[in-house]
């Protein structure tokens, strides 16, 4: 049972990270950031939709080191962004 379930969040992230990388290539803006950004919330999403009710196994806990990396990927990623907006004088 949870080999099947392991298998359906593999499979959705997967099938996340191959539908990002053809709308990326389709618009034509494939940047590292993008694409990172993009598959954070495809692995956010996939997470809380093949989310258990009531136990956690044991490979659903081993994603939060990977999810808090990402947060804190995507935070860079917002600051940088911001400060390349902002005024030269600014900071």
């Amino acid at each position: 049972m949870t080999t099947a379930k392991r298998q359906r969040f593999v499979t959705g992230v997967t099938a996340w990270l191959v539908g990002a990388i053809l709308l990326l290539s389709l618009l034509g803006s494939m940047e590292l950031e993008l694409f990172f950004v993009m598959s954070l919330i495809g692995l956010l999403v996939v997470v809380e939709l093949t989310a258990p009710f009531n136990v956690t196994p044991r490979w659903r806990r081993r994603l939060l080191p990977l999810i808090a990396v990402g947060l804190l990927g995507f935070g860079i990623i917002v600051i940088r962004r911001i400060l390349a907006i902002l005024p030269e004088g600014l900071f």
